[in-house]
């Protein structure tokens, strides 16, 4: 809208106009870049904190869970002297006159059955390995070695105590001797 005023602008004031609508287009342009790189920036640092607190959070939960069934492996430990002693009793009772002390005897097999039932409850699994069977360091600890005639070598010849796992670890290995026979 020009007015009977004004003069016709002339080429050289154009190209200035136009250059500097080019330099603000130029200027809202860097901006614009600009401001998506912040952005870009802005979205990876959310990503990896989305990614830290998932990584937290089943961390948290992985630690929850070792602690539910492996926190009492302490307590564990220390209860497996009073099944040994009460098998011991058993073992015993069994050689022994048991007419003569059936509601003792009786007593020990019910508070070993309890014992027992506790240790199921809470994932404590005994290890119960057989004369002959073959030694595994991962369930087994070798007290002695005999050469027993008879026997293969590595495998077991005598059960000294019981073996537990507590869940998938173990807990107390089993006591075991073991055949050092030489190959014939």
């Amino acid at each position: 809208m020009s007015d009977e005023n004004t003069e016709p602008m002339t080429l050289d004031e154009m190209a200035a106009e136009g250059d500097a609508m080019d330099a603000a287009g130029e200027e809202v342009l860097a901006r614009i870049a600009t401001l998506e790189a912040e952005r870009d920036e802005m979205r990876d640092k959310f990503m990896r904190a989305l990614a830290d607190a998932e990584n937290t959070r089943k961390r948290a939960d992985r630690d929850r869970k070792e602690a539910e069934n492996y926190g009492s492996s302490r307590m564990s430990r220390d209860l497996l002297p009073v099944y040994d002693n009460l098998r011991r009793a058993l073992q015993s009772a069994e050689e022994a006159d048991q007419a003569a002390n059936a509601a003792l005897l009786e007593g020990v097999e019910l508070t070993m059955r309890e014992l027992i039932s506790v240790f199921k409850k809470h994932g404590i699994d005994p290890i119960v390995p057989q004369v002959g069977d073959k030694f595994d360091p991962n369930l087994h600890q070798a007290m002695f070695e005999a050469p027993v005639p008879g026997t293969k070598s590595g495998h077991i010849i005598q059960v000294s105590t019981e073996g537990f796992m507590l869940h998938d670890r173990l807990l107390r290995p089993a006591q075991v001797g073991v055949s050092s026979m030489p190959a014939s």
